[in-house]
């Protein structure tokens, strides 16, 4: 335990329980909530008030089986090492597409090292590197034209599959038949393996506890923990006191951002900027979204941080950098939103979607004011 009485890489022990069930032949326990408490008490040895259902789908937790032959802050401590060697091979391979930062790998990594969501990810041992690794293959099989292999990577998400509730729509929406069907293919290939490996009662189990997640959120997360949520959903709940106004908000609010992100991916800018509208939009709508999960911004970040020095005569580089320095920093001041109810970095994101729209619109002079008119209808 740590000072704070949480357990350390406390969230990893979701992944480690399932990896344990899975490994002594007890696939059928993955979600009984009963199962995962005891085994939670088992490996504490001591009273806590840390709460984990298991809410991931079992392909997670059978990743995870080669590390449940060690103890818990061993295997932990195996994952984290591992993924902090996964984030800087992922910032270093799209920082090297980017002309304009390759002059200074020293400043990028103190950067990297410095982002708020790496710190939360570390600590908790979280699996949140695996969206960043995703977005980043996505990125750069983009980059290469390989529209369906981009796709396919998007598609892997599906291990988090609130990250999914907008990509699909904007790829739908564009026209972009090659990613979208490089998407749906890749998840039915991980719905379908694991479907066959694990049998259908365990499948329906995780997608009743996907539907009911209701039943469990509240257990896990207690009040303040909103404070640490980085999306239009959580940013309405926090705001507003009424949870059907919020909602209803939430809604209106993710059509204009996902008509935003439309509009920029259709239209024929830079692969930067419309990638970074891509991530921004799959985070802003995002129903469910931690600040460690905000690692997914990270290949964006870079992007529109060289795209910034690259294009220091356009108008918007200087809002560009502001708005990319204000993105990276907010993350930070989560904590005050227990008080204030105002969280900061969400309009700064969607003021990011709005500048990339705007630039975008430009590249496909009047035709993207249209789509994003037919699409907000």
């Amino acid at each position: 335990m740590d000072r704070a009485g949480n357990v350390k890489f406390q969230d990893f022990l979701q992944f480690y329980i399932s990896a344990r069930l899975i490994a002594q032949g007890r696939s059928s326990e993955l979600f009984d909530q009963a199962i995962a408490s005891a085994e939670l008490q088992t490996i504490v040895q001591q009273s806590t008030r840390v709460r984990l259902p298991t809410v991931y789908g079992p392909q997670v937790g059978l990743f995870f089986v080669p590390l449940a032959r060690f103890p818990f802050l061993v295997a932990a401590s195996i994952w984290v090492a591992i993924s902090v060697l996964l984030f800087f091979f992922c910032i270093f391979w799209v920082w090297k597409s980017c002309a304009g930062l390759r002059p200074y790998p020293g400043l990028v990594a103190v950067a990297a090292i410095s982002f708020p969501p790496f710190f939360h990810f570390f600590v908790r041992g979280q699996i949140s590197m695996l969206l960043l690794a995703c977005f980043s293959a996505a990125f750069l099989a983009f980059r290469s034209g390989n529209d369906w292999l981009a796709g396919a990577a998007l598609g892997l998400l599906a291990f988090k599959p609130q990250f999914l509730a907008a990509i699909p729509l904007v790829l739908l929406l564009s026209y972009a038949w090659k990613a979208l069907a490089g998407l749906v293919v890749s998840v039915a290939a991980q719905v379908a393996l694991t479907w066959t490996y694990f049998g259908a009662a365990v499948m329906r189990a995780y997608f009743d506890t996907l539907w009911h997640m209701s039943r469990w959120i509240g257990a896990a997360e207690p009040g303040a923990s909103q404070a640490q949520m980085h999306s239009l959903r959580s940013f309405w709940l926090l705001l507003v006191p009424w949870p059907s106004v919020a909602l209803a908000l939430y809604v209106l609010s993710s059509i204009v951002v996902l008509a935003m992100a439309v509009a920029s991916w259709r239209s024929r800018g830079p692969l930067a900027l419309r990638f970074s509208a891509l991530a921004f939009a799959a985070v802003l709508v995002n129903p469910h979204l931690f600040v460690y999960d905000l690692l997914a911004l990270a290949p964006a970040l870079l992007l529109l941080a060289d795209w910034a020095l690259g294009h220091a005569d356009d108008s918007s580089s200087a809002p560009i950098g502001l708005l990319v320095y204000l993105a990276f920093l907010l993350p930070l001041l989560g904590p005050l939103t227990v008080r204030t109810h105002l969280q900061l970095s969400v309009p700064i994101f969607v003021a990011i979607q709005a500048v990339l729209w705007s630039i975008l619109c430009r590249s496909a002079p009047g035709t993207q004011p249209s789509v994003l008119h037919q699409a907000a209808r």
